[in-house]
C-alpha cells in the first residue's frame, strides 16, 4: 500500500510502499494469545479447587482476579500508553503477562490460593494493557474502511486460541489423573496435593518463556508509527478536538461505551443461562437434527479419546434435554460466534460496516424475542442463533467508538476495554430476575434490550459529532 510521506509544510516529499502484513501477522498472534490465557482459567478453576481444597463459591475467585484487572487497569493502562505509545506498551504487558505467570511458580510451591489469585490478578492486568494498546493499534493499521475486517480476522485468532486452549489445559492438568491418583492413593492428602500442584507449573513457565521471547520481538522490530498521522490527518483531528478535555467529551465513544459493555454482557449472558433456559423447556425427546449433532459429537470425542487412551462416556440423547446435551448447545453458541467471525471478514470489505451492524442488530432483537413466545427446541436453536449475531459487533462497534478521537484514541480505547465488565454484571442481573421475577422468559428481555441499545448506537448513536 503506498502512504505519501508529508513534511511539516505538508508537501508530499516522497511515496513509501508500506506493507501491514508483518504487524498483522503479530497482532493476530497476540489476540490468539488473549483468547488462549483467558479460556484457560476455564480449566484451571477446577483445577485449583481440588489442590487447595476450595468450596465452589471460592473457586469462583479465579475469574474475579482475572476480570477485575480489566475494569481496576484500563485508564490507567490508557494513561500509560500515552506516555510510552503502542510498541513500548505491547512490550510492557507482555513483560507483565510473563511476571504473572512465573508467579504460578511459587504460588504452586506453596498451593497458596491467594498467591495464586495475585498471578491470575498480574496477568490480568497485562492483558488489560495489551487489550488497550492492540485494539486501537489493529483498528488503524491500514485503510479506515478494512478496520472492522482487520478487527474480525484478529477476533477470530481469539476465538480459536479460546477454542484451543481448555482442549491443552485439559491433557495437561487431567490428562492421565486417573493413573496418576492411583499412584498417589496412599500417600496422606496433604502430599498428594502437593505433587498435583506441580503440574500447573510447567505449562505457565512455558508461557513465560514465550512471552518474554514475543517481548523481545516486539522491542527489535519497527513498527509502523501510527502516532506519526500526515499532517492533513493531524488538522482534522485539531479541529475536532477544540473545546474536548477529554475522550469522554465525545457523544459517540460514550455511547460506544454503552454498547461494548451491553454487547458482552448479552453474548456471556445468553451463553451462561442456554443450559438453564433449556432445562426450563421440560424437553422430554430431541428433534432428529439435535439427534445428529451430538451423535456426531460423541464419534469424534471417541475418536479422540482412543488418540489420548481416555474414552469418554457417549451423551445420551434418549433421556431428552440434559446437561450434557445443552453443553454441546452451548458449544455450537461459540462456534457460530466463531464462523460468524470468518464469515464476516468478506462481507465487511464488500458492504458498509454500520449497515451490517443494523442487520445483525435487528435480528437479535428479533430471536431473542421470537424465543421467548416459541416452546422447545425451536426457543433454544434461536437463541443459539445469536452467537453469529454477535460476531461482527466487536470488530464494528470498537472502530466506530474511536472514530476521530485523535489525541484522545488511547484513552477512550480504555474505557472501551473497561466496558468488559458488562460481562460480569449483566448474567447476574438476569439471574436475580429469574430468580424472584418470573422466569428465565422474563429474564430474556435483558438481552433484548441490549440487542435494542446496539440497534440504536448502529443506526444514530455512532454519529460523530
Amino acid at each position: 500500500m503506498a502512504t505519501p510521506v508529508t513534511t511539516a509544510r505538508g508537501a508530499t516529499t516522497d511515496t513509501i510502499t508500506r506493507s501491514y502484513a508483518g504487524p498483522m501477522v503479530l497482532m493476530t498472534l497476540l489476540f490468539l494469545l488473549f483468547g488462549a490465557v483467558t479460556n484457560f482459567n476455564d480449566v484451571l478453576m477446577p483445577y485449583l479447587k481440588d489442590v487447595c481444597q476450595l468450596t465452589d463459591f471460592q473457586s469462583t475467585a479465579v475469574q474475579s482476579a482475572f476480570f477485575g484487572a480489566y475494569f481496576l487497569m484500563s485508564l490507567p493502562a490508557g494513561k500509560l500508553l500515552e506516555k510510552l505509545g503502542y510498541q513500548r506498551g505491547i512490550v510492557v504487558g507482555l513483560l507483565v503477562m510473563a511476571g504473572g505467570a512465573l508467579l504460578f511458580v511459587p504460588a504452586a510451591n506453596t498451593r497458596a490460593f491467594p498467591l495464586f489469585l495475585t498471578a491470575l490478578a498480574v496477568l490480568g492486568a497485562g492483558i488489560t494493557l495489551l487489550q488497550v494498546a492492540a485494539n486501537p493499534y489493529v483498528s488503524v493499521l491500514g485503510p479506515a474502511r478494512q478496520a472492522p475486517a482487520r478487527v474480525s480476522i484478529v477476533g477470530v485468532a481469539n476465538n480459536f486460541g479460546g477454542a484451543i486452549s481448555p482442549l491443552v489445559g485439559g491433557l495437561l492438568l487431567f490428562g492421565g489423573s486417573v493413573a496418576l491418583k492411583a499412584q498417589l492413593a496412599v500417600l496422606p492428602l496433604a502430599q498428594r496435593l502437593t505433587q498435583e500442584a506441580q503440574l500447573v507449573k510447567a505449562p505457565y513457565l512455558g508461557l513465560a518463556g514465550f512471552l518474554a521471547v514475543l517481548a523481545g520481538v516486539f522491542f527489535m522490530l519497527r513498527l509502523p508509527d501510527i502516532d506519526a498521522l500526515p499532517e492533513e490527518e493531524k488538522l482534522e483531528h485539531q479541529a475536532v478536538a477544540v473545546g474536548r478535555k477529554s475522550a469522554l467529551n465525545y457523544r459517540h465513544l460514550v455511547l460506544g461505551i454503552g454498547a461494548i459493555f451491553v454487547y458482552v454482557g448479552v453474548e456471556v449472558g445468553l451463553g451462561s443461562f442456554l443450559i438453564r433456559y433449556g432445562e426450563s423447556q421440560g424437553i422430554r425427546a430431541l428433534s432428529p437434527f439435535t439427534q445428529s449433532l451430538v451423535r456426531a459429537l460423541n464419534v469424534a470425542t471417541n475418536f479422540a479419546g482412543e488418540l489420548f487412551g481416555q474414552s469418554p462416556a457417549p451423551i445420551d440423547t434418549s433421556a431428552g434435554f440434559t446437561k450434557a446435551v445443552g453443553a454441546v448447545l452451548v458449544s455450537s453458541y461459540w462456534f457460530g460466534s466463531l464462523v460468524g467471525r470468518v464469515v464476516g471478514i468478506p462481507l465487511l470489505l464488500r458492504f458498509h460496516n454500520r449497515v451490517l451492524l443494523v442487520a445483525v442488530c435487528a435480528a437479535g432483537v428479533a430471536l431473542v424475542g421470537a424465543s421467548v413466545l416459541s416452546q422447545g427446541e425451536i426457543a433454544l436453536w434461536l437463541i443459539v442463533l445469536c452467537g453469529l449475531c454477535n460476531s461482527i459487533m466487536w470488530p464494528v462497534i470498537f472502530p466506530l467508538a474511536i472514530t476521530g478521537l485523535g489525541p484522545f484514541t488511547k484513552q477512550g480505547s480504555s474505557y472501551l476495554i473497561m466496558a468488559i465488565v458488562g460481562g460480569a454484571l449483566l448474567p447476574p442481573l438476569m439471574g436475580f430476575i429469574a430468580t424472584h421475577g418470573g422466569g428465565l422468559r422474563v429474564a430474556m428481555v435483558v438481552p433484548a434490550m441490549c440487542y435494542a441499545y446496539l440497534l440504536f448506537y448502529a443506526m444514530s448513536g455512532y454519529r460523530v459529532r
